[in-house]
C-alpha cells in the first residue's frame, strides 16, 4: 500500500501514544503528521495540513458530541479525508448512528482487542462501516433480535388475518393518533365511520371467546404489541 497521512485525536495520553506505537509498529505505510488532545489542536492541525485518515475519539474531555460535530465538519469540508472512530461509548448506541450519519467510516470500540491495521487497512481501501469484533458482536446481536421481531411480526399478521390498513390504525392509535386524525393520513382511503368498524372488527379477531366485551383502544392497542403485531422498537407514524 501506498504510504498515506494521519491525525490521531485522542484525549487520554496513554491511549494516544499507544495508537502512535501501533501505526509505527504495524502500518509503516502510516505517516502521523499530528495528533491533537482536543478540538483546538485539531482545528489548528488541520489548517496546516490534509490527512488521508483521521484516527477520532469522540469522548473529547468527555464531551461526545465534539467528536460527531468534527466528523461531520471535516466531511463536510473534504469528503475524501477518511474518518475511523474511537469510542467507549459502549451502551450509547445513537451516539454510533450519529457519527455514521456524520460520515464516519467505522467504529472501533475501546474494549477487548482495539485498533488493528486490518482495520485502518480496510478504511484506506474504502470499506465502509469498518467495526472491530466488540462493536460486531453488538451489531449482529440487534440484527437477529430485529429479523425475530418482524418475523413475529408478519406470522401474527397472517394468523390473525391483519391488513395493511388494520396495521396502520393499530399503529397510529398507539401513538395517540385520533381517527379523525389518522383519516388525514396519506393514502388511507377511509373516513371515521369505517375506521370505527375496523375497530371493532379487529376487537373481535384480537380477542376470541366471547373476551371482547368492554376492549377500548389502549386495550386493543396493548394486545397488539403483546401478539407483536406492532414492535414498539420500530413504530413510526405514516406521512400526513
Amino acid at each position: 500500500m501506498d504510504k498515506f497521512k494521519v491525525v490521531i485525536v485522542e484525549d487520554v495520553k496513554l491511549e494516544l501514544k499507544g495508537t502512535e506505537s501501533l501505526l509505527l509498529s504495524e502500518v509503516p505505510e502510516a505517516e502521523i503528521v499530528g495528533t491533537a488532545q482536543n478540538e483546538a489542536e485539531y482545528l489548528k492541525i488541520m489548517r496546516t495540513v490534509t490527512p488521508d485518515l483521521v484516527l477520532l475519539d469522540l469522548g473529547l474531555q468527555g464531551n461526545t458530541t465534539i467528536g460527531v460535530e468534527l466528523c461531520r465538519n471535516t466531511k463536510a469540508s473534504n469528503p475524501n479525508i477518511k474518518i475511523l472512530i474511537f469510542t467507549g461509548e459502549i451502551l450509547n448506541e445513537k451516539l454510533w448512528i450519529d457519527v455514521l450519519d456524520a460520515g464516519a467510516d467505522g467504529i472501533i470500540l475501546k474494549t477487548g482487542e482495539m485498533l488493528t491495521r486490518d482495520n485502518i487497512i480496510a478504511v484506506m481501501n474504502g470499506r465502509k462501516y469498518v467495526f472491530n469484533e466488540p462493536a460486531m458482536n453488538i451489531i449482529v446481536d440487534h440484527f437477529r433480535k430485529s429479523v425475530s421481531n418482524d418475523t413475529s411480526s408478519r406470522e401474527s399478521s397472517i394468523n390473525y388475518d391483519i391488513d395493511e390498513y388494520d396495521e396502520r390504525l393499530l399503529r397510529h392509535l398507539a401513538l395517540g393518533y385520533t381517527k379523525e386524525q389518522i383519516t388525514t393520513l396519506r393514502g388511507m382511503p377511509f373516513g371515521v365511520k369505517s375506521l370505527e368498524k375496523r375497530q371493532a372488527d379487529l376487537v373481535q379477531k384480537l380477542f376470541p371467546n366471547n373476551q371482547a366485551r368492554g376492549i377500548n383502544a389502549v386495550k386493543l392497542v396493548t394486545r397488539a404489541f403483546q401478539l407483536h403485531i406492532l414492535n414498539p422498537e420500530t413504530i413510526q407514524p405514516d406521512e400526513i
